[in-house]
């Protein structure tokens, strides 16, 4: 009897956080002995480990910037009808050639709402033939137009078996951020927190050292450049500071660092929780994977939520973090090099991070759930 098959399709716009969730999500699917299809609509700026899962490339999007106002295709040509129309006859190809027991799709209808235009004929080919699941991250940014968010509830109800929440119940809930939540209730099972937690080795690179990162670094220029300037004004300003550029950091922000002698600039590096793990200190964004990161790795970190153009996600988890002790947050809008250097002296001299009763386990409960649904 051959594995039931899943299509997973993978979404990502600007950093490089959906991919890095949706690669640990494949990895546990295929240890579960899934097939897995993974279906990648953006630009592949790094290689995941997919554990073997089979590939299907869609034409490429990604967003102008951090307002995702603006989608742009090869060359950053704007896309268009004609654009769409192609993707779309690709995304149906690939499903109706792979036949899959269950389509997994990241995000949508919660977001990525202008993909509308090939998901929701994907859906009405699926539906009665597939079952339906979505992927979903513990903090949404809160919609406050009723339209829009009947519209997904429409959709949930309409398509979805069921919504994995990626997160758990106790630390923050779905309907903290989506306001109609309990109407799609009994659709939603939380599957705890995705996060890969390897052993590692006690030695190695990142000893001592103070390690700055942003993901993908689409939007980690002024945070970088900002502690570059608080290492003069920090306790650990003789400690040896690394900086990991993200493959979507601006190449004058990227270059700018790159003529500083006195730190070492490289790019994101695979064993990045083993550095935090062995770091004095960890400064930050906090998205979802960044955060999960200092939690296996039990860093002791620092965190600038990225806040800009509404974007209040990171600022709500880390906020939950702080105030249990976890992690020191220093605000976006507050941020000067005295300031950081002070938040990375109180780091250094507290505790390591500890995950205080937080589920960790979603990358496992996530592929047993997807596993019995497709059976």
């Amino acid at each position: 009897m051959s594995a039931p098959r899943v299509f997973f399709y993978v979404q990502h716009l600007l950093g490089i956080g959906h991919t890095a969730r949706a690669a640990a999500l494949t990895r546990a699917m295929r240890r579960r002995g899934l097939d897995v299809i993974y279906v990648s609509g953006g630009f592949d700026a790094l290689e995941e480990d997919l554990a073997g899962a089979a590939v299907r490339r869609l034409p490429p999007v990604r967003s102008a910037d951090a307002t995702f106002t603006a989608l742009l295709g090869d060359g950053d040509i704007p896309i268009d009808d004609t654009w769409r129309d192609r993707r779309r006859a690709a995304l149906l190809a690939a499903y109706r050639e792979t036949r899959p027991d269950l389509v997994l799709i990241e995000t949508f209808p919660f977001g990525r709402w202008p993909f509308r235009f090939e998901l929701l004929p994907l859906l009405r080919e699926a539906q009665g033939q597939a079952r339906i699941l979505c992927s979903l991250r513990d903090v949404l940014v809160p919609k406050t137009k009723r339209t829009r968010l009947d519209a997904i509830v429409d959709v949930v109800e309409t398509y979805f078996d069921t919504i994995l929440v990626h997160g758990d119940p106790a630390f923050v809930r779905l309907d903290e951020t989506f306001a109609p939540a309990p109407r799609i209730a009994g659709k939603l099972r939380y599957t705890g927190y995705v996060a890969d937690a390897p052993d590692i080795p006690r030695n190695g690179p990142g000893a001592g050292e103070v390690i700055v990162s942003a993901g993908g670094g689409g939007t980690g220029g002024p945070l970088m450049r900002m502690a570059r300037a608080a290492r003069a004004h920090s306790g650990l300003a003789d400690a040896s500071w690394r900086f990991l550029i993200g493959p979507n950091m601006p190449q004058r922000d990227a270059a700018a660092l790159a003529d500083d002698n006195t730190i070492t600039v490289e790019p994101v590096r695979p064993d990045f929780q083993a550095l935090l793990a062995r770091a004095a200190v960890s400064v930050s964004q906090g998205g979802y994977n960044t955060v999960m990161d200092i939690l296996t790795a039990g860093a002791r970190s620092v965190v600038v939520p990225f806040s800009a153009h509404g974007q209040s996600e990171q600022r709500r988890r880390a906020r939950l973090l702080a105030d249990r002790g976890i992690l020191t947050l220093v605000e976006e809008d507050g941020l000067t090099p005295a300031a950081l250097a002070a938040a990375i002296d109180r780091a250094a001299a507290g505790p390591r991070a500890q995950p205080m009763g937080i589920d960790l386990n979603g990358a496992h409960n996530s592929a047993e759930l997807i596993a019995a649904a497709a059976a």
